[in-house]
C-alpha cells in the first residue's frame, strides 16, 4: 500500500507522460460555493434550450453521487492551441478546437490509457473518466485543483498557458494529496467583455449562454433568432473571441497532438466553397471533427445566417 502522496506523484507523472499540459487533484466533495450560482444561472434562463443543464442537479454538484465511492477528482488540461488560420479572411470561421479529430475521441482514449497505467502502478483503482460528457463541473474542479482561475469570460485561465485547452477528469476511489486553488489574475481587465460580439458576457464572471455564439451555432437546434443578425462576427461553428483577446493567451503554446491537425482541405476553403459546400464535401472534411455535432444541415443554417 502506497501513501496518498506517492499515489499523487504517480498520477502527475503519468499525466505528463500522456501529454497533458497540467494535472491537479482535489477532494471529491459537495461544491458548496457553486450551488447557489448554478441555481441562479438556471433560474435566469441563461442556459437557453440546454435543458440537460437542469437535470442531475445534485450529481452536478456532488461527484460522489455520480461515482459511488469517489474520494478524489484528478483534473487534467490538454492543449489544443493552434497558430494556423483559415486562408480566406472572408470565409465563415470555425473555432480552432474543431480543426482536427473530435477531442472527445482523442482524450477519452488517453484517459482509458491513464486508468490502465494507474491499475498497473497502484493496483485496484476504481472510478470513471470524463471529458465534457457528463454532469461534471469541470471548470470548478480544475480551479479547486489549482490549475487556474475562472476568469471574467467564464473560462478557466492559467497564468502559464492561457486557456486554449480541454478539461478532463478522473474521478477515483483513492485518497490522494490535494492541491490548493490559485488566485484570480483578471485584475481590472475587461477585454473579453468588451470584445464579445453578442454581448453574452453580461457582467464579469457571468455569461448568458443563450446569447453566446458557440451556443447559437452548436447547441441551438432551431432557427437562430433574428436579433443576432449581423452580430455573429462570421463564426459558423463556435467562437474564439473571448479567448483570443485575453492577455494571458500570449503564453499559449502550439499543441503537439497530431490528431488536432486540420484536415488538409479545411483551412484553404474559400468563402464561396463554404457557401456552396455539399454533403459529400462536408462528410470528407469533417468526418471525425466536432463540427459533426451540427450535422450538415446545422452548418448550412449557420452559414446562411451569416450572409
Amino acid at each position: 500500500m502506497g501513501t496518498p502522496s506517492e499515489y499523487s506523484t504517480i498520477i502527475k507523472n503519468s499525466a505528463r507522460q500522456l501529454g497533458f499540459l497540467s494535472c491537479g487533484i482535489s477532494k471529491a466533495d459537495f461544491l458548496e460555493a457553486e450551488a447557489p450560482k448554478l441555481e441562479a444561472w438556471l433560474r435566469g434562463g441563461h442556459h437557453g434550450t440546454m435543458s440537460y443543464m437542469e437535470r442531475n442537479f445534485d450529481k452536478r454538484l456532488d461527484p460522489r453521487r455520480l461515482v459511488p465511492g469517489a474520494k478524489s477528482i484528478v483534473s487534467l488540461l490538454y492543449n489544443y492551441h493552434s497558430d494556423q488560420k483559415q486562408k480566406d479572411p472572408e470565409a465563415p470561421k470555425i473555432s480552432t478546437y474543431a480543426y482536427g479529430v473530435d477531442y472527445h475521441l482523442v482524450i477519452k482514449n488517453k484517459l482509458k490509457a491513464f486508468m490502465e497505467i494507474l491499475r498497473r502502478e497502484i493496483g485496484e483503482v476504481n472510478g470513471r473518466v470524463f471529458v465534457d460528457s457528463a454532469p461534471v463541473m469541470d471548470k470548478a474542479w480544475a480551479a479547486k485543483s489549482g490549475l487556474g482561475w475562472i476568469g471574467k469570460n467564464t473560462n478557466l485561465i492559467s497564468k502559464k498557458v492561457g486557456s486554449f485547452f480541454f478539461i478532463a477528469e478522473l474521478i477515483l476511489d483513492l485518497d490522494l494529496e490535494y492541491d490548493t486553488p490559485v488566485t484570480d489574475h483578471c485584475g481590472s481587465c475587461t477585454a473579453c467583455i468588451d470584445a464579445c460580439p453578442t454581448e453574452a458576457l453580461i457582467q464579469p464572471y457571468q455569461i448568458d449562454g443563450s446569447k453566446c455564439i458557440s451556443y447559437l451555432t452548436i447547441e441551438l437546434k432551431e432557427a437562430i433568432p433574428n436579433e443576432f443578425q449581423g452580430k455573429m462576427d462570421n463564426w459558423a461553428f463556435g467562437c474564439d473571441v473571448c479567448q483570443t483577446v485575453c492577455p494571458w493567451n500570449r503564453f499559449a503554446t502550439t499543441h503537439q497532438e497530431p490528431d488536432f491537425e486540420p484536415h488538409p482541405e479545411l483551412l484553404s476553403l474559400t468563402k464561396k466553397e463554404w457557401e456552396e459546400m455539399n454533403e459529400v464535401v462536408f462528410n470528407t472534411v469533417f468526418r471525425k471533427s466536432a463540427v459533426n455535432r451540427t450535422k450538415y444541415e446545422g452548418l448550412q443554417r449557420n452559414i446562411k445566417f451569416l450572409k
